[in-house]
């Protein structure tokens, strides 16, 4: 049965709004202890962000297929470094969906308080949107990305309104001192880089699964590059009407910032509002994480680096086995944390997320850096390809340093453990090609 691809603008709203989700509605909460120092961390993060989507835009121009930074790894280093890549990232869209799930619940309590209050209530609602999102992932692309399409367009509306009309309302002494940390400049914006980064990722969506769109060599380089500015310029001013309109004490202890800002601009009616709109936003980001999911293990069995139960897709085009299996990874990464709070367990999973997909991100901005010194690339080596290529590994190293020590250990455990699933795939290839050569 022949899948229907995906356009242009589902292709950029994929992008977009596997951005703008759980991390833009929750962040301005975690920035208030910060202060109006925190601009500058959003500043760096989004200049980052854009200089990987524009790695990722010239990749995708050069190297063919879905898979995304695997593919890019595999083609460029080899089976082991695709591995590693592939199984790194798989875990960073599996945490991911765990955070995300996490926080569309947790936006839910303001209509369910016993969400907030009871864990294991909160446990089976989260896991009861991830199985919902896989039946809708299920039935098709072309569903999904209708599903994608809206939910981004509805998540986008009241950002943009609290940014326009909060900038009104703002009140200086919401940013004083400006660097409320206590800790040096370099280190506070250090940290507010990191913690942001947190919701640039997805940035390569439109690469994952770059065979189901419609014009690849055209249409994943655009929506890469414009998915990912049009978060930049919903994120900065919005984020920083929500600091200018709460005082740092009160937004520091809020489940739901945005949703605060909305009730002083427009009334209490506009809290409700703002924070369906915020489960909304969180649950088209499960839905658009949730195709990506599967994308990357079939990709990796596709070559024989995982079991080839990954590589089958159902009827309707899509990696079933893989989407399911990912799922009860997440599932479990959700049931493991059970026992803690919605903010807790959130506070775990993004933190593993980012080193996990900041790991990638590096492996591709080296990638394309050797591309482009090598004539490789798409475009030609000049001061401004070089500077852009350059500022994005030295990025991606910065944030992996400042992702902190735990975040770094449980990441290299999670990439050690995969390898001797590696070296099981090698050796039953070995098998295999001996007993065709008998």
């Amino acid at each position: 049965m022949a899948t229907q691809k995906l356009g242009f603008w589902t292709t950029t709203s994929l992008v977009t709004g596997n951005m703008v989700g759980s991390g833009i509605f929750l962040l301005p909460a975690a920035l208030a202890n910060f202060g109006g120092i925190s601009l500058f961390g959003w500043i760096i993060s989004a200049l980052g962000a854009l200089s990987l989507a524009y790695v990722f835009a010239s990749l995708a121009r050069q190297i063919r297929g879905s898979g995304g930074p695997y593919k890019y790894a595999q083609h460029h280093f080899g089976d082991l470094m695709g591995y590693i890549v592939a199984w790194g990232y798989w875990f960073c869209v599996v945490t991911a969906n765990a955070a995300i799930a996490l926080a569309l619940v947790s936006y839910l309590s303001v209509f369910i308080p016993i969400l907030a209050a009871d864990n294991l209530i909160a446990t089976l609602a989260t896991l009861a949107f991830v199985w919902i999102l896989v039946g809708v992932n299920l039935l098709g692309l072309k569903e999904a990305g209708q599903v994608q399409l809206l939910t981004t367009l509805a998540k986008v509306i009241p950002l943009i309104a609290i940014a326009v009309v909060g900038v009104f309302f703002m009140q200086e002494q919401h940013f004083e001192p400006f660097n409320r940390s206590g800790d040096s400049i370099f280190s506070a914006v250090s940290s507010v880089a990191a913690m942001t980064m947190w919701a640039f990722l997805g940035l390569e969506s439109a690469n994952i699964p770059a065979n189901d769109v419609e014009s690849p060599e055209k249409n994943v380089p655009r929506a890469a590059l414009l998915g990912t500015l049009i978060a930049a310029c919903i994120y900065i001013p919005s984020t920083f009407a929500v600091l200018g309109l709460i005082a740092p004490e009160q937004l520091a202890q809020s489940n739901a910032p945005f949703a605060d800002a909305a009730a002083l601009l427009f009334g209490q009616w506009a809290y409700y509002a703002v924070a369906f709109i915020a489960v909304v936003s969180c649950f088209g980001t499960l839905n658009g994480w949730t195709l990506v999911v599967g994308q990357v293990p079939m990709a990796a069995a596709k070559d024989s680096l995982l079991p080839r139960v990954f590589a089958k897709t159902s009827k309707n085009g899509v990696p079933a086995n893989a989407i399911i299996l990912s799922s009860l990874l997440v599932s479990a990464l959700v049931l493991m944390n059970a026992s803690d709070n919605l903010v807790e367990q959130f506070t775990f999973v993004i933190l593993l997320s980012t080193l996990t997909s900041l790991l990638p991100y590096l492996v591709c901005a080296i990638i394309h850096a050797l591309m482009l010194y090598g004539g490789q690339a798409s475009h030609k080596l000049s001061f401004a390809s070089a500077s852009v290529s350059l500022f994005a590994i030295v990025f991606s190293a910065w944030i992996i340093v400042n992702t902190g020590f735990d975040a770094i250990f449980w990441g290299c455990v999670l990439l050690i453990a995969g390898l001797p699933v590696y070296a099981l795939m090698r050796r039953a290839q070995r098998l295999v090609s001996n007993e065709f050569s008998e």
